[in-house]
Order: C-alpha cells, then structure tokens, then sequence
C-alpha cells in the first residue's frame, strides 16, 4: 500500500491482516499490523518513521497490545502501552495515543481522510441565520450518512454578529451599537467568541464530517488536525499561519481567525471558522464589547491590534483565497463540487423559524 503524503491515516484488511496507518499532525507516520484471533488482537507489530529509544521498547509495545480485546477503547489502548514501557523510553514524533489511534484504524473504529468522499459547496449567498441554520442540519445529515462528509463556504449581505452557544447577550454585544449599524445578531449551535461579519470582511467555511475522523484525538489537537489544509493554502498564497490553542489561528503579525466545534449524538461533527479579510475595527468595537479579561492573556491592549486582515497580508481579493483555499482541500482529499438540496435548504428554513430565529434561543443566555 503507498502512503500519500497528504492522507493523515487509512485501514484496509488485507487477507485477514488488519493493517492502519496514521499520520501524526506534525509529527511522524506510525503503521500497525496485526491480525484478530476470536476477538482478540494478535501478532501485532508496530512500525514506522518515528523514533523511540530503547529499541527494545517496540516488542514491548507489540506484548502490550496483543490478546487485547478487538473493541478495545482508544484510552484502554494508550493505558496498556504507557504501563509496558520501560521508565527511560522516550517516544519522539509519536505518542501511545498515536499508537492507539493506528490500532483503532485498522479495526476501522477510526477514519482517516482518505477513507471519506467529500465534496465542497463553494460559497452562496445566504441570510446569516441559514447560514447558522445549515451549520445543524448539515451536521446531522453527516451524522445520518445520507450526506457525504462536507466543506462548505459561507456567503452573505447583512451585516451581523454570530455569537457562540454559551455567550451573553448581554455581555457581548453594545446594544447602541448594533441598532446604530443595523447589526443581525444570531447564536449559532458550536461554542467560542463572537464573530463581527460585514459583507465580504471575513471568509467563513464550515467543515461536517463523522466524528470516527477525530477518534483518539484529544479535543484540542483535533483543532489544528483538521485545519492543516488551510494552513497549507494559507502558505500557498503568502501566509505562515499557526494556531494558538484553543481555537485561535494567528501569524506573526497577529490574529486572523478562529476556530469552534459542534459534536452530535448521532455521530456528525462540525468544525467551523471564520477568517477576518478586510474587518472594520473601530466598528467592531462599536458593536462588540471586548473587555481587558479576554485581551489579558493575548498579548494586546487593544482588541484593534487583535485581527489583522487577510486582504493586508496578502494583497489579493477575498475570492483569490477562497479559492486557493477549495483548491488545495480539493487536492488534498480528492473533494468533488456539490451543492445544496432543495430539502436541505428548506429544513434550515424551518430551522431558523423554530429555534435560529427565536428570541428564546437568542437569549437563552441573557
């Protein structure tokens, strides 16, 4: 089997033989083959580029895994390879998640990229609260398998502020502000900050996808595991971007954008970010309220010098890097173009008349 480089993990039984491959974000390729005996892992061998001293700490991995239970979770499996190791072992572009990550692929417990058909809905203007709107219902269509996992773009003419699910009304917004500048204000389903979006100031893509492509991986490293894309078409056009944990995506020069996540009873996850372009700041902090506790640990005084645009860094039009952006997914991942349902449409539709719209759900957090 040939490993691309852009794959971050794939399973395949060949023969009987369980064999997965996963990629660790920054790090090293580790590859696990082994074979399922009545329900349990056996002749397991570990391999890859990553280093690891003593040697004789790889068979030890191989003791820890074999006669382990075939269902065995990704916490379960990390537990038996940190107790076999010997105190001196040093893992170096790997971890005993990322080893347990591996196992879980081959069993097919866990995705990688590869294993997925993704298809790209490039942006369309929408209102903000469709927008919110199709964030859920396509999750839950991933979720379901009756769409395939998907990256979709954000377009729209209000301008407006999409709050995160566990922000206060109150304590977020400026209501002069927002009356002054005809703000739409809506709360959408995943949590982080508040997002101040002008037409054509920001670039804003949602990814859907099933959460067995984030299996074992730790809630903050599936942030940047997911948007090593973007990162990569960043670069493409100028920017050595990086991420900031949690959820922040910065240069040297300051923030661009920022992350959230959304994950669903039925499986579906969302992964959603938005990327300042041209943002009018002194409007922004007409409309938002960003006080001292949430620049203290930025750096900043100023929650100006907080966002620095794409378009200053770059010089080129926003649609340019949406473009390299759907350029660089598509060839990354083999994603093909789609669009939206007439269903899908309608379902968001009454979404926002149910819950997007409401006042409840706007204030649900006063």
């Amino acid at each position: 089997m040939t490993t691309d480089p852009h794959m971050s993990g794939s399973a395949h039984d060949d023969g009987g033989r369980h064999h997965g491959e996963y990629k660790v974000p920054g790090g090293k390729l580790v590859v696990a083959d082994f074979d399922v005996v009545q329900g349990v892992l056996s002749n397991v061998s570990l391999s890859g580029d990553f280093f690891l001293e003593p040697d004789e700490a790889l068979p030890e991995i191989n003791r820890a895994l074999t006669g382990l239970p075939a269902d065995t979770g990704v916490a379960d499996l990390a537990a038996a390879v940190t107790a076999a190791l010997p105190e001196d072992a040093v893992l170096f572009g790997f971890s005993v998640d990322a080893v347990a990550v591996t196992v879980r692929r081959a069993l097919a417990k866990a995705t990688g990229w590869a294993d997925h058909q993704w298809n790209i809905i490039a942006p369309t203007v929408l209102p903000t609260h469709v927008n919110v709107a199709l964030d859920e219902v396509l999750t839950e269509e991933v979720g379901a398998g009756r769409r395939n996992p998907t990256l979709r773009f954000w377009d729209w003419e209000e301008p407006s502020v999409v709050i995160g699910s566990f922000q206060s009304v109150r304590n977020e917004l400026h209501p002069a502000g927002v009356a002054r500048h005809g703000i739409s204000v809506v709360r959408r389903i995943s949590g982080g900050g508040a997002m101040f979006m002008e037409a054509g100031n920001c670039i804003t893509y949602s990814l859907y996808l099933p959460q067995t492509l984030v299996d074992g991986i730790s809630f903050a490293d599936s942030y940047s595991f997911l948007d090593a894309w973007v990162m990569a078409a960043l670069e493409k056009v100028g920017i050595s971007a990086f991420y900031v944990p949690l959820n922040d995506i910065a240069t040297e020069h300051g923030k661009i954008g920022g992350a959230a996540q959304k994950r669903l009873a039925n499986g579906g996850m969302l992964h959603h970010v938005t990327m300042s372009y041209d943002i009018d700041a002194d409007k922004m902090v007409e409309v938002l309220r960003i006080g001292q506790e949430k620049l203290s640990d930025k750096g900043t005084r100023s929650a100006k010098k907080r966002v620095d645009p794409l378009r200053r860094q770059t010089g080129l039009a926003r649609a340019e890097i949406v473009a390299a952006m759907m350029a660089v997914f598509a060839e990354r991942y083999g994603a093909t173009p789609s669009e939206l349902t007439g269903a899908e449409l309608e379902a968001a539709a009454r979404r926002v008349e149910t819950k997007f719209g409401t006042a409840e759900w706007l204030h649900r957090v006063p």
